[in-house]
């Protein structure tokens, strides 16, 4: 489908970085539209922190272009980092200030009046569950409530893109759906966001459209239901310690599969055809599941540890 150019808020075409001889992003392109939340997904080191770096001007391009607002990234970097919100993977709050001061000495950067600054940070401290610490050090915080912290600071200036560089990296579970929710709010209030993450559960619920790239190259993209589709189909069945007649029966079917170990998945639309071969082959280790995102991810990018 064709995109009007004033509904691409980012644009991302042909981005390279280049770190000695090592291109950490090799031709990347994207484009995120107005209002939607765009996933970038991939393995350690594929490349996701370095695009996004590039994106909001930390790391200067070392081929490609990136347009943010229509503007090119280069020349009006200042007038673009007015209008865009970073929410980084590392703590970056400062030690020595308290949570509101946090939020009233990064607004200053804005220029933001200090009476608008001072309503603003209150409205956005109720809006994190956080009135009640504003006086506290950001080191008396647990770790979700300096997350929340951040994602605050992040919107002091109303950005119109907001990048979230893996948000709810090492949250405990009520941490971290607490962030969801806030985050959904800031979805249903029209906010363009580009986040990256690891945690295939949070990128199937926020992401409207995925970028999914390894070694640097985009290996695949689409919404999530449709990734899901084309790349595992609808259902998936796990093996444990499969015999060499199953995978010929597999071979005779045309049915997709990858091995992990002692474990064989394999993929189809067809659920009885699974269950017929678990009911055969493994009726007491055979898992029978709806194929998720994360089998899409294993799948494009590989199951072996790296580095």
């Amino acid at each position: 489908m064709e995109q009007r150019a004033d509904s691409i808020v980012l644009s991302v075409e042909g981005a390279r970085k280049v770190f000695g001889s090592f291109p950490a992003v090799d031709g990347v392109s994207f484009a995120v539209r107005r209002g939607e939340c765009f996933g970038l997904l991939g393995p350690n080191g594929a490349g996701k922190t370095t695009t996004i770096r590039m994106i909001y001007g930390f790391s200067p391009l070392s081929g490609g272009t990136i347009r943010v607002f229509g503007l090119d990234i280069g020349p009006a970097f200042r007038r673009i980092r007015a209008r865009i919100g970073v929410c980084q993977q590392g703590n970056t709050l400062d030690p020595d200030l308290s949570v509101l001061e946090n939020l009233l000495v990064f607004a200053g950067y804005f220029r933001i009046p200090a009476a608008e600054a001072r309503a603003r940070a209150e409205e956005l401290l109720s809006f994190f569950a956080l009135e009640g610490r504003k006086r506290f050090k950001y080191e008396e915080l647990s770790g979700g409530m300096a997350r929340r912290l951040m994602l605050a600071r992040a919107i002091i200036n109303r950005p119109e893109l907001l990048i979230l560089d893996e948000p709810t990296t090492g949250l405990d579970p009520q941490s971290r759906n607490t962030l969801w929710d806030r985050l959904l709010d800031l979805k249903r209030q029209g906010m363009t966001i580009l986040l990256t993450t690891h945690a295939m559960e949070e990128a199937e619920r926020f992401c409207d459209r995925l970028c999914i790239i390894d070694h640097g190259r985009v290996v695949s993209e689409g919404d999530p239901v449709s990734l899901v589709a084309a790349t595992v189909g609808r259902y998936t069945l796990e093996v444990e310690d499969p015999d060499e007649a199953l995978f010929a029966t597999l071979a005779e079917q045309g049915l997709r599969f990858d091995r992990s170990g002692r474990r064989l998945i394999v993929y189809g639309e067809d659920r009885p055809a699974l269950i017929a071969l678990r009911d055969r082959f493994c009726p007491d280790c055979g898992l029978l599941r709806a194929a998720t995102l994360e089998d899409v991810f294993l799948r494009l990018t590989g199951r072996e540890l790296r580095e």
